[in-house]
């Protein structure tokens, strides 16, 4: 363990550990760091005017309907990689880069990112799924120690470097399982959510792991005697 490590996260890891999992899966936003990725770099990138001003306004009005509830999760998470249509992936992808890097590096929980390394290191395949866009995943991982090859978020096809509006998949609810089902090809051994949208992963894990768990997760973990883990320095609702 690192010398920051505290005695509750070390005994966390630990337990994960002992488990042996062969394959792991973590969400990403919430679990494996503090805050909401795809939310944040939405509104960063709309500011910046990264996309064209009809796209801009277009985005504002639908986000609008998101909240409402007038548009649902898996959507409004696929749209928020389809609104890039037309523009150089490269471009698209250093500005995620740059946001994660400016915002988010700084609230990656280091028990996690110490146990995804300890999980490889004790040979656990390893995965990221995120209905956040793929492109900022990729950005994480390079400081959460999982490859790009192992990476499975919301994403869209990419003909001659140019985004288009086809979307590959948006692993939100049970669109994590699908993904974990046609990629990965096996149920997990051990995963780990925050969410309510990581429910449907979770119940098809050999371990469940609530981490930083939202009310509605925590509620249903401790129903169903799952972990319940608070990363250091978060505070447990009352």
């Amino acid at each position: 363990m690192t010398p920051s490590t505290s005695l509750k996260a070390a005994e966390f890891i630990n337990s994960v550990l002992q488990l042996q999992p062969r394959i792991a899966v973590f969400d990403c936003d919430g679990t494996l760091w503090a805050g909401d990725a795809g939310e944040g770099f939405f509104d960063w990138e709309l500011k910046r005017h990264l996309v064209s001003d009809d796209v801009v306004r277009w985005a504002r009005s639908r986000y609008a309907d998101y909240k409402a509830g007038k548009v649902d999760e898996e959507t409004m998470c696929g749209e928020m990689v389809t609104m890039h249509r037309g523009l150089p992936e490269a471009e698209v992808q250093k500005a995620a880069t740059e946001y994660f890097e400016q915002n988010l590096v700084r609230q990656i929980f280091p028990e996690m990112r110490e146990l995804v390394g300890r999980l490889q290191q004790s040979g656990s395949d390893v995965w990221a799924v995120s209905s956040s866009n793929l492109w900022l995943i990729r950005a994480g991982m390079k400081y959460c120690g999982i490859s790009p090859d192992r990476i499975l978020a919301a994403a869209v096809q990419v003909e001659n470097g140019i985004v288009t509006d086809r979307l590959v998949r948006v692993p939100s609810g049970d669109g994590k399982t699908k993904a974990i089902r046609d990629v990965i090809r096996t149920t997990p051994d051990a995963a780990f959510g925050n969410s309510r949208w990581d429910l449907d992963m979770l119940k098809i894990s050999g371990h469940a792991f609530a981490v930083n768990p939202n009310p509605d997760l925590e509620k249903a973990a401790r129903q169903r005697g799952w972990t319940v883990y608070w990363p250091d320095g978060l505070t447990p609702h009352a």
